[in-house]
């Protein structure tokens, strides 16, 4: 029961944080559209920085198994990379996207280091997951992997601001054109 008021608390105010933006989102908001007690929110959560952590944990998690998920189901390393960012594209091309929201987090809450640290293990994760598919395809792969979070992080960033998803499609095509310059031929 514990966990799942938790979860109830973390899936309303994520979703208010992403669709709303941090800052304007207030605690008492949030215990009204979670339907809880402010008592039991703090028993949970003793900060709101605690609770933008939470969340940006939590949304973590989602996107790294999501991004495991296609590198334990395609085989070809390229075909990795390109189905990567096909599911980029897919949530971009939705009305509800923002952009990335450890970005917009560090943007608005950049003052804790609980967030900077939560999105700064994210931006790593994603880079290593680049790094692990490269090491099977290229001599160089911390460059290539580079160069493919590059692109990753800047199709979030175009899509947020030119709300545009086929910005994510363009990085795609970049993304291969760097995994076959990598990759011995």
């Amino acid at each position: 029961m514990k966990e799942a008021i938790s979860d109830q608390i973390l899936t309303t105010a994520g979703a208010l944080f992403y669709r709303e933006g941090i800052r304007a989102v207030g605690i008492d908001r949030i215990i009204e559209e979670a339907n809880v007690a402010k008592a039991t929110l703090y028993r949970h959560f003793p900060s709101k920085d605690h609770l933008v952590a939470a969340y940006l944990q939590a949304r973590h998690e989602r996107v790294i198994r999501s991004l495991q998920e296609v590198v334990d189901t395609q085989s070809d390393a390229r075909d990795q990379i390109k189905l990567i960012f096909e599911r980029l594209y897919e949530k971009a091309d939705s009305p509800e996207f923002r952009g990335c929201a450890f970005a917009l987090a560090v943007a608005e809450h950049g003052d804790s280091e609980r967030v900077v640290s939560v999105a700064r293990t994210h931006k790593a994760m994603v880079r290593d997951i680049f790094a692990g598919v490269m090491a099977r395809a290229s001599s160089r792969p911390d460059q290539a992997a580079a160069h493919l979070s590059l692109l990753y992080e800047g199709a979030l960033a175009t899509v947020a601001v030119g709300r545009d998803p086929k910005a994510v499609l363009v990085a795609r095509d970049c993304a291969l054109s760097v995994f076959d310059a990598a990759s011995p031929r």
